[in-house]
């Protein structure tokens, strides 16, 4: 059984928006049998804190073209994407990119 996992989420550019305008999220994953992965966050997030307009923020298991997710200041491109396996006090950052005109 895996720990639970303590993670920093952010969401700016424009994402905060659909978070009810909060950027800065702290939270415990709780235990579960396999290791938490961004795959499974990125389901956690729509489940626990996107309040509205889930379309703007996620397309099919991933996010949305357009928004920027670093690890750990890192593009999460470098680091496996919906594979990278989450660790203790990661901070994970979304930005998009997409802005109306």
């Amino acid at each position: 059984m895996a720990a639970p996992v303590s993670v920093h989420l952010e969401f700016g550019g424009g994402a905060e928006l659909l978070f009810d305008g909060v950027k800065e999220h702290h939270v415990t994953l709780p235990s579960q049998p396999e290791p938490w992965g961004m795959r499974q966050l990125l389901v956690w997030i729509q489940r626990n804190l996107l309040k509205e307009r889930p379309e703007l923020f996620v397309q099919g298991d991933s996010v949305r073209p357009g928004i920027l997710v670093l690890i750990n200041d890192a593009d999460w491109e470098l680091m496996g994407e919906l594979d990278y396996q989450l660790q203790d006090q990661d901070n994970v950052v979304f930005i998009s990119t997409l802005h109306g005109g």
